[in-house]
């Protein structure tokens, strides 16, 4: 089939290679323009885009497919599906009306739970043990039209949202493809959408991601987990935002008081509303990212002995704004 691909960051690379390597054509490339990255702005294509002129396939960039120009080019393609990952566009009808076999979208959830942006973060968040990824077809609903395959995932006990995704981005890549195969051979039957279990996944916000320590620790694991990499989960030490990326199983325990530190047998340990919880990737301010081991090395933590608490204020905010 000749196949129209519409994604936009880093997760949506492998499905675009997996279907180039496929039987089928991949005929254009649908991504947002580029946009300012970095303290100095500078204009960047997308990890999309950047791939597939690495692979010399044609490149669409439309601020808008509500353009009537857009949409002939589209029809001038001769589309026989478009196959979505991640493309960070509403698509009018107008363009959904173009390929015979529709637009087709790998989400990172198991619909109807988790429709939204941040699908595989949220999933983390909620402390679930197992997730997984769905194919469906493209409505103007936010992620509301029927399913065409589904596949389960684990989600790791130390797991965080980055590396879920990463390893879903593989997977799912795989699935797409043998959802467009299913497709072209007249072997896919639609399914509606359940209408229990409906989550949203909205965006994660920075204010949301502040940690509070007087949470049980699988809570405040799952926060850590959920943020990362971005926005990152963050606290505050000595007046400055202290970020947690990772953690690590704990080798040891100790009675501590949440929020509070103490380095114990070649670990860093921090108090939570339950047990203590092991840091595994912390990020000072002002500085990358590193094992928090390295860190409590040039750190004197008798001087630093514990993170900031929320104020309540805060912590009403970063409640309501986790549902």
């Amino acid at each position: 089939m000749r196949v129209l691909f519409a994604g936009t960051p880093e997760v949506a690379v492998p499905s675009l290679q997996a279907l180039v390597d496929s039987e089928h054509e991949v005929v254009g490339v649908l991504t947002r323009p580029d946009a300012p990255v970095g303290r100095r702005r500078r204009l960047t294509p997308s990890p999309v885009r950047a791939r597939a002129d690495e692979l010399g396939l044609p490149v669409l960039t439309p601020t808008t497919l509500r353009d009537d120009t857009v949409i002939q080019t589209l029809r001038d393609l001769a589309i026989d599906v478009a196959a979505v990952v991640a493309y960070g566009a509403l698509v009018p009808p107008a363009a959904l009306a173009v390929p015979q076999h529709g637009w087709i979208n790998l989400h990172f959830s198991l619909l109807p739970a988790w429709r939204g942006a941040a699908p595989a973060q949220r999933a983390v968040l909620a402390g679930q043990t197992r997730t997984g990824m769905s194919v469906f077809q493209l409505e103007q609903g936010l992620d509301t039209g029927p399913l065409l395959a589904t596949e389960e995932v684990d989600i790791g006990e130390l797991e965080t949202a980055g590396q879920l995704l990463e390893r879903m981005s593989q997977d799912g890549a795989g699935l797409l493809r043998r959802t467009v195969d299913a497709l072209g051979e007249g072997q896919l039957v639609a399914t509606p959408q359940s209408s229990d279990g409906i989550t949203h996944a909205a965006k994660l916000t920075s204010a949301e991601a502040r940690i509070d320590f007087s949470r049980p620790a699988e809570q405040v694991s799952a926060h850590i987990r959920g943020m990362s990499p971005h926005p990152g989960a963050w606290t505050m030490l000595n007046g400055d935002r202290f970020k947690i990326l990772g953690l690590e199983h704990a080798r040891a325990t100790a009675n501590l008081d949440p929020g509070q530190l103490a380095a114990i047998d070649g670990q860093v340990l921090v108090g939570t509303g339950t047990t203590p919880l092991a840091l595994g990737t912390v990020a000072p301010a002002g500085k990358r990212a590193m094992a928090a081991a390295d860190w409590a090395r040039g750190t004197d933590l008798s001087a630093t002995p514990r993170f900031e608490p929320p104020t309540s204020a805060q912590h009403s905010t970063d409640t309501g704004s986790a549902s």
